[in-house]
């Protein structure tokens, strides 16, 4: 006993701890069988409470930052209104989907997932795309991104994947970036997380703006319509100005320039009377074909291609208001999946069933306490009446001497709302199953969807996820990591592996090698599954790739035009363009050497925005020349031919009118233009109507990507 005590007192001296060969435990020192799954009534059932392995586990991770979120910290929002266009009584009860017209408040949070408060807008990363519905019937919440899959299939594995993408522990490096070794370490030995990795390595991890992507609901949901009939649904939301992306180089650049370039650019919108707007749309898959398809619906690493079940728009969501204060609404809203209301419920997505349980337990760190849901931003505008008491920071004042249920001295009240009063009943859904800790057979295809997503890729989209992972492995350390990460991709495409492995000086792997729990006996690894690949029915689809996707339509709103000039310029060309601009909805900026203003070819003055030390091409999304006498100046001046030179690997439109054409051939890829680069607009006539309208032309396809050299082809 003396020595037993002893040898305790040893290991409690020190706080160092090293699990290398040890195996894996609970915090109570319970061995742990199966880290990978959490345990369910059958394979594809809901997660059972009793999982105290996963609740330990998400509880401690969900307590691991005060105050700013562990995850999505970095956010900006915006309050506005849904309202109802296509009304679906005949699928789901929830009032605020009743009516043509009907109007809801919302408030939408956009955000990163990986980098603290602090970190930058343009890091390559999943997007939030948060939104709470006030409804008359109480809080409805959908907390989706802008991705519509996501790395992992069980929430058992959330804790791991955050910790591998965060800062590494030893030296807190690198903030709000996947590209080091912890992240695809752990990816390295996830196959199921292949589908999102195509995702996060093309372009809608650096999107334009929160205005210009999509957003989704990831997991699949059910609808219940006033019969207690249910379907399963999608949720989607479709921007108006369509899916748009920066280049990386240009990511990177920005995120010197301006970190709030997301965060500013939706400010400017709302406040400049340019109100973001996106549709909301379902795809509803009926009951009898949960079963049908060539993947499991309840898997939260896929999708439900569009082809199979398009996208029905029931409404459309406009943001026309920025918050008073940010923290009080931004930093303060509290988001939860399980915040619904009658007619919209859970399917048994395993991802989903951990989130229902984390969400909660989060805001009780954060916010400090149960009384969260008494913010402003987060209070209902449906009556709340309940036996809910004190806590730390409650602000409702309770009267009378009741608060237990059921009771008489308060008359039975607050009483249990009937069915047929609008009280909410979870779906009558039959379970018949034994406690396990396995995953479902039809979770098993890993690569099967990453091979749609790429194969939807245009030659120019694949050429940036090549370049994307050349960036991001060229970074891991580890030459294992590597090798394996390059076995992984050859299972989604042969040339995208190859392609990867020439950037990084290294050999596609002839075998997959996939060590899960290297070293532990068969039998106790955890139910983990060989990955396989199930050919989709589906070969290709344009909703996955950016440049094909359907949403997109040929306006430049809300686009800006860096106007670059300097003393002697000609004041018509100026106006002109900025008024052909203004007129489609965008803005042309008037940068000079100086701030102030500017002298022009009549004895005027125009007021400059920005100076070149303040203001990068990289902030705008087109750059113009204007006729004048101060084109000398410009072809002269080192920041003019660093905006061009920027506009054009960036591939961005460039014009230029009279003169200022001079300026473009002191440029320094002058002599790589043809007279077939597009987006290049060029005349010798100063300040005409047909040159504006060719250069806004132009504008509407955004990027003009062949500038690029194809790393695919």
């Amino acid at each position: 006993m003396k020595n037993f005590q002893n040898e305790k007192q040893r290991d409690l001296s020190t706080n160092k701890s090293d699990g290398t060969n040890k195996v894996l435990t609970t915090n109570q020192g319970v061995l742990i069988n199966d880290d990978n799954n959490s345990l369910k009534a059958g394979e594809r059932g809901p997660s059972l409470l009793e999982d105290f392995i996963l609740r330990e586990k998400i509880t401690h991770f969900d307590h691991e930052r005060i105050p700013e979120r562990v995850v999505h910290a970095r956010g900006s929002g915006a309050h506005g209104f849904f309202e109802v266009t296509n009304p679906i009584p005949e699928l789901t009860k929830a009032g605020f989907l009743q009516e043509a017209g009907l109007k809801t408040p919302v408030f939408t949070r956009f955000s990163t997932v990986a980098g603290s408060r602090g970190s930058t807008d343009l890091a390559r990363d999943v997007r939030g795309f948060a939104v709470k519905f006030y409804t008359q019937e109480g809080i409805f919440d959908l907390v989706g991104n802008n991705i519509p899959v996501f790395f992992i299939q069980d929430a058992s594995k959330f804790p791991d994947l955050v910790h591998a993408v965060k800062p590494e522990p030893h030296n807190e490096m690198p903030q709000a970036a996947s590209a080091h070794d912890t992240f695809w370490d752990f990816i390295s030995l996830m196959p199921e997380s292949m589908h999102m990795i195509m995702w996060t390595m093309s372009d809608r991890a650096i999107p334009r703006s929160y205005r210009m992507m999509e957003g989704f609901g990831v997991h699949t949901f059910r609808l219940v319509n006033a019969e207690n009939q249910s379907v399963f649904v999608k949720f989607h939301w479709k921007p108006k100005l369509g899916t748009h992306a920066v280049a990386w180089d240009e990511a990177q650049k920005i995120s010197g320039k301006n970190p709030d370039f997301h965060r500013q650019d939706l400010w400017d919108a709302i406040e400049m009377g340019n109100f973001p707007e996106w549709e909301l749309g379902v795809q509803v898959i009926p009951a009898e074909d949960e079963h049908k398809y060539d993947f499991d619906l309840l898997d939260p690493t896929k999708i439900v291609p569009e082809e199979l079940v398009p996208v029905t728009i029931v409404g459309r969501m406009v943001l026309d208001k920025n918050p008073d204060n940010f923290f009080s609404e931004t930093e303060q809203i509290a988001f939860h999946p399980g915040h619904v209301v009658p007619g919209i419920d859970f399917s048994n997505d395993p991802l989903l069933q951990g989130r229902l349980f984390s969400y909660t337990d989060t805001q009780l760190t954060r916010l400090g306490g149960p009384n969260f849901h008494e913010i402003p931003i987060n209070r209902s505008i449906a009556p709340v009446h309940n036996n809910q008491r004190d806590g730390l920071m409650r602000q409702e004042v309770n009267v009378g001497r009741v608060s237990y249920h059921p009771n008489t001295l308060g008359g039975g009240c607050p009483y249990q709302a009937k069915i047929a009063e609008g009280g909410f009943s979870s779906f009558n859904e039959r379970i018949e199953a034994h406690k396990v800790r396995e995953r479902s057979e039809s979770f098993a295809d890993h690569f099967g969807q990453a091979k749609l997503f790429f194969n939807s890729q245009t030659p120019e989209e694949k050429s940036h996820i090549v370049k994307a992972l050349r960036f991001e492995l060229g970074k891991v350390e580890t030459t294992a990591i590597r090798v394996r990460m390059l076995g992984l991709l050859s299972q989604v495409d042969v040339t995208l592996a190859e392609k990867v492995a020439l950037g990084l000086g290294a050999q596609v792997p002839s075998t997959l090698e996939f060590p899960v729990n290297k070293g532990v006996s068969p039998e106790n690894e955890g139910g983990n599954q060989e990955p396989q690949t199930i050919e989709q029915a589906v070969s290709t689809s344009d909703a996955l790739s950016m440049i094909n996707n359907p949403t997109n339509s040929p306006t430049i709103e809300s686009r800006k035009v860096a106007i670059l000039c300097s003393d002697g310029v000609s004041e018509s060309a100026v106006l002109n363009m900025k008024n052909a601009l203004k007129k489609q909805g965008a803005k042309g900026c008037v940068i000079a050497p100086h701030l102030g203003s500017v002298l022009t070819d009549n004895d005027g003055a125009i007021a400059v925005e920005h100076s070149f030390l303040t203001a990068s091409s990289v902030l705008f999304d087109a750059v113009y020349i204007p006729h004048g006498l101060n084109v000398t100046a410009l072809a002269e001046n080192d920041d003019v031919l660093e905006y061009l030179n920027d506009a054009y690997k960036h591939c961005k439109v460039i014009g230029a009118d009279g003169q200022a054409t001079e300026v473009i051939n002191a440029a320094p890829f002058a002599s790589k233009l043809t007279n077939d680069d597009n987006g290049i607009i060029l005349t010798s006539e100063p300040a005409t109507d047909v040159f504006a309208q060719e250069f806004i032309n132009a504008m509407t396809s955004h990027r003009f990507w062949d500038r690029e050299p194809n790393l695919y082809l």
